[in-house]
């Protein structure tokens, strides 16, 4: 990659990163409240429980965008971390986060190949 595209996709990166940041829902969105009524209850518990699965998406996203900020400064960005080949250019532009090539991250999700050390890593709570 050249300096210039490097620093294309750095840019890119944090600009993502600071929109997750902006735009992150709050942990008072997650604040377990009581009803008196059973609908609103009900309503309460759905809302709360898409506040947290936002709040779980963009916590792995920021930890994807971090790990290819890490990749670009050592230097290894765009190469496959399970069969170290390199990544294609339109996944890249697509997912500039994206770790695995697309014959891999196929495989990984039919459960065809196991990468757990990464797939734990990003999955894993902040």
């Amino acid at each position: 990659m050249t300096i210039v595209e490097t620093e294309r996709v750095t840019n890119i990166l944090r600009q993502k990163l600071e929109e997750l940041g902006a735009s992150r829902c709050h942990r008072k969105d997650i604040a377990i409240e009581k009803a008196s009524d059973t609908l609103d209850e009900i309503q309460l518990k759905t809302e709360r429980e898409l506040a947290i699965s936002s709040l779980q998406r963009d916590s792995k996203m920021v930890r994807q965008i971090r790990l290819a900020l890490s990749r670009i400064a050592d230097e290894d960005y765009g190469v496959c971390l399970y069969c170290d080949d390199a990544i294609a250019p339109k996944r890249m532009a697509a997912l500039p986060w994206a770790i695995f090539c697309i014959k891999c991250q196929e495989k990984i999700d039919r459960r065809e190949v196991e990468f757990s050390e990464t797939l734990e890593w990003l999955t894993a709570p902040e």
